[in-house]
């Protein structure tokens, strides 16, 4: 097995083309398209023409009816761009990019207005999503539930936002868009009410930065969650600096008490993309600081031109099979498509 076949219902296409997370819940596979507002799930249904698992009976379960977004579901470029999604305890957690974003060029436009939209700089909103929905199996098939908690959100971001905005390393970033080394939000590991934010920028010196933070349900609304002053000063994170060949973190998942990381370019280009076991790094008893040689390869991810960017990664099994990982793609390369709907996430079995 070296791939998985997902299949997208015709009024969700588009998912193919954008997946930014992943996780495997029983013997379903939750994805998120980082340009919308829904979670979507697909239903193992056996295997393809080629032998690789199928997954399809594909549902959309839009956010806006789980959790309260700031910003309408049908207001004009309404997005998330969730970047994270993970499953603990009967919960699926769920992180947007909390990124600025800057205007792209438009082909279709002159010079000069291309030059303008590059000056432009916009908040969403939105982005600065932290939340967990229940989940409920419904004839063998784990559902969402309302309500869903979160950190409130508001114009300028959350909890979190607030208390690194005088953080000596963060502070410098927080302006600055994510695609240029700004801060950015890109991978979510939850154990316990512990969660791992892996920052995809800013890296600083060519050091990763992974934030550790604690998200309780307050005392008097079970749809709110507040943060632990966890860190030291009662801050509420903790820092983590991981020396990862000058890449940026894309993703994570749990592997007993290993923290895996997916690692690839903090900026908008083509480049080397690696999984990284931190062995213990699911149960730090501090800030830490992790050399290069600490950190062990258990996968080389391969990479397009313009295409195929690794941006979702979770634990993968079928069956008896082996524990693999699962990763899946942005800007999907026209080799990976499958028809009208299809497209493969590839399957990397570990070596434990």
């Amino acid at each position: 097995m070296t791939a998985v076949h997902f299949k997208f219902a015709p009024a969700a296409l588009e998912c193919r083309d954008a997946l930014s997370a992943i996780v495997q819940i029983g013997d379903t596979l939750w994805v998120a398209n980082d340009e919308s507002i829904h979670l979507e799930r697909l239903s193992v249904q056996g295997s393809d023409a080629d032998g690789n698992p199928l997954y399809a009976a594909h549902t959309r379960f839009a956010l806006h009816d789980y959790l309260s977004l700031p910003v309408a579901a049908d207001a004009d470029d309404n997005e998330v761009d969730v970047e994270g999604l993970a499953y603990h305890d009967g919960y699926l957690w769920v992180v947007g990019s909390h990124s600025l974003k800057r205007k792209k060029p438009q082909s279709d436009k002159s010079t000069e207005k291309g030059i303008e939209r590059l000056v432009k700089i916009v908040p969403d909103p939105n982005r600065y999503l932290i939340a967990r929905i229940p989940l409920n199996v419904v004839d063998g098939i784990p559902t969402l539930q309302t309500p869903g908690a979160q950190l409130p959100l508001h114009t300028n971001g959350n909890a979190l936002m607030e208390a690194l905005r005088d953080d000596p390393h963060i502070k410098h970033f927080l302006k600055i868009p994510g695609k240029d080394n700004g801060f950015d939000v890109e991978g979510l590991a939850v154990i316990g009410t512990r969660l791992f934010l892996g920052l995809r920028g800013p890296v600083l010196r060519g050091w990763a930065v992974l934030l550790e933070i604690e998200c309780l349900e307050d005392d008097d609304d079970p749809t709110v969650l507040k943060l632990a002053q966890i860190g030291e000063e009662d801050r509420p994170d903790r820092k983590h600096f991981l020396q990862l060949d000058g890449l940026g973190i894309r993703d994570l998942c749990v592997q007993g008490e290993d923290l895996l990381i997916l690692a690839g370019p903090t900026m908008s280009l083509d480049g080397p993309v690696r999984v990284y076991r931190w062995q213990d790094g699911a149960k730090p008893d501090g800030e830490s600081l992790i050399p290069r040689d600490v950190l062990e390869v258990v996968a080389e991810i391969p990479h397009g031109y313009g295409d195929d960017h690794a941006e979702g990664l979770c634990l993968f099994t079928q069956g008896d099979a082996e524990t693999a990982l699962l990763v899946v793609y942005d800007n999907a390369a026209q080799g990976r498509k499958r028809g009208k709907d299809g497209v493969l996430g590839d399957v990397f079995v570990l070596n434990f």
